[in-house]
């Protein structure tokens, strides 16, 4: 099927609250969307952002982000007064998020909430329906609340060790901390729930994201150690990054505890079935992040301070994705194949039977056998995509070619000026013979890297850009309809899973 779509975060939605909601603005963007003709809406994680404010370093994988909860729709449900959140400073520019700010004043306007909410038949359901998760969430949260935010392993050791008679007293002294958490979860998922339904009955189809590593402070970690490869004190020993290459001389050191994967492979990999069993039954489809990890992943040992004493392991393969498709069937499944490709990756990929993605920034080296050239797709089942958020933005890139990259970027899409390359990379993305086609909403504005999302290896900058409603305009709209009917991308019928839903 060919389809085509936008990739934006809930955060970079716009509105009034400093960062993107699941209310109207999001139900506006799925209108913008139907009106475009677009199939998909490709998001970032829901997760709860972490250090450096990336929802890829969260302390849980199944938690939604308080900061996506909608204060007016809390307010339509009673929950909510006019003046507990309008007159409210939660940021104070509109393209940026401030995260600062939202870490002090959304705990306490959500706080004001939980006291007018009265548990409902809706709330007992949620909590017997998330029974495996949503109670360890909430304890992790209202302990590393009571303990001024430090993370799980600086905690005093009975808790650290989750002791069965710590974690007793925690749930009696933190009862009411505990339920204010399990309500912000409830009210997260229902607000999400009602985002999802509204979209697929608009034809639109949400493209949710899975990142592969959890955070080391983490819930996950926290209560289960043996998921990784930790000493008897919960110490890491290897932490996950990528190697040493021309882009980082010294590497990446992302941190995150690499999974004992000898253990998941014995207990017949259930923590991952349970965990894509959730992620595929909130989104339609499912990007899993870091796909190649899977294959084999780069072990550091843990307190070194680059990546460079890292090494290759192998990865559990196709193991693992057998007993998920055993469990839990056929999957949509959209494999992030990028970064250090080797033929063990391409070899998993082929046996899952995932389709890849393309991105086009990677296809003008110059070399006409280059495999992201749209001349050289093997096969339709694939994703194209013209930038990512881990990419420059199509201006952003184009600003910075030169030399013979230039040149043939140029030949390669027939164009004279340089200030076309990010239209020609839209149209040679469209036009492919993938099966899917997604731009950031930033390339058919032509907006630069001021507004890129994520710069890979640093801190301070990232996750931070909005659209405006401006944005939003009939131009665009006009012009991402028109890309899309005039390369035969219009999908018409309607979503799989809401057939689904209704018994069709």
């Amino acid at each position: 099927m060919r389809a085509s779509g936008l990739l934006l975060g809930i955060a970079g939605l716009p509105g009034n609250y400093g960062i993107g909601k699941l209310g109207k603005e999001a139900r506006n963007f799925v209108d913008f969307l139907k009106k475009s003709g677009q199939r998909y809406w490709q998001i970032l994680p829901l997760s709860p952002t972490g250090y450096g404010d990336s929802p890829y370093q969260s302390c849980s994988v199944r938690a939604g982000n308080p900061y996506f909860i909608d204060f007016e729709t809390l307010e339509q449900e009673g929950l909510l007064k006019p003046a507990d959140y309008q007159n409210t400073q939660f940021g104070d520019n509109p393209r940026y998020i401030h995260y600062g700010m939202l870490y002090q004043t959304v705990a306490p306007t959500l706080k004001k909430a939980y006291e007018r909410f009265k548990p409902d038949a809706g709330y007992e359901e949620f909590l017997r329906k998330n029974a495996d998760w949503v109670q360890d969430y909430a304890l992790y949260t209202a302990v590393k609340e009571e303990n001024s935010g430090k993370p799980w392993y600086e905690w005093e050791n009975s808790l650290k060790m989750a002791r069965p008679e710590a974690l007793a007293a925690a749930k009696e002294r933190l009862a009411d901390k505990i339920g204010y958490q399990l309500f912000v979860q409830y009210e997260f998922f229902k607000q999400w729930h009602e985002l999802k339904l509204y979209a697929n009955r608009n034809g639109v189809e949400i493209i949710g994201d899975m990142p592969i590593y959890c955070a080391y402070d983490s819930v996950e970690a926290w209560l289960n150690p043996e998921l990784f490869e930790f000493d008897q004190n919960k110490r890491p020993l290897s932490v996950a990054g990528c190697p040493p290459d021309d882009y980082a001389k010294d590497g990446q050191l992302w941190g995150n505890p690499i999974y004992n994967w000898n253990a998941m492979r014995d207990n017949g990999y259930n923590w991952w079935i349970n965990r894509i069993a959730f992620e595929t039954d909130i989104y339609d489809v499912l990007r899993i992040d870091h796909f190649r990890g899977f294959a084999g992943y780069f072990s550091i040992p843990y307190g070194s301070q680059t990546a460079a004493a890292g090494k290759w392991r192998k990865g559990p393969g196709m193991s693992l994705f057998n007993s998920t498709n055993y469990w839990l069937g056929p999957k949509r499944i959209i494999a992030e194949d990028l970064g250090f490709v080797t033929d063990d990756v391409r070899t998993l990929l082929k046996e899952a039977g995932y389709p890849g993605m393309k991105v086009l920034q990677f296809a003008f080296d110059p070399n006409a056998k280059n495999a992201y050239l749209p001349c050289n797709f093997e096969s339709k089942d694939c994703a194209v995509y013209t930038s990512t958020h881990d990419s420059s933005t199509a201006s952003g890139w184009a600003e910075k070619l030169g030399g013979d990259t230039l040149k043939f970027c140029m030949s390669y899409m027939n164009i004279t000026d340089k200030k076309d390359i990010p239209d020609g990379l839209l149209r040679a993305a469209w036009s492919s013979i993938a099966d899917t086609a997604i731009a950031q909403p930033q390339d058919f504005l032509g907006l630069g890297d001021e507004t890129r999302i994520n710069v890979p290896g640093t801190l301070g900058l990232n996750w931070r850009w909005r659209l405006s409603r401006e944005d939003l305009s009939f131009a665009f709209s006009d012009k991402l309809l028109s890309l899309t009917k005039t390369y035969n991308r219009i999908v018409t019928g309607p979503v799989p899973a809401l057939q689904k839903a209704q018994g069709r």
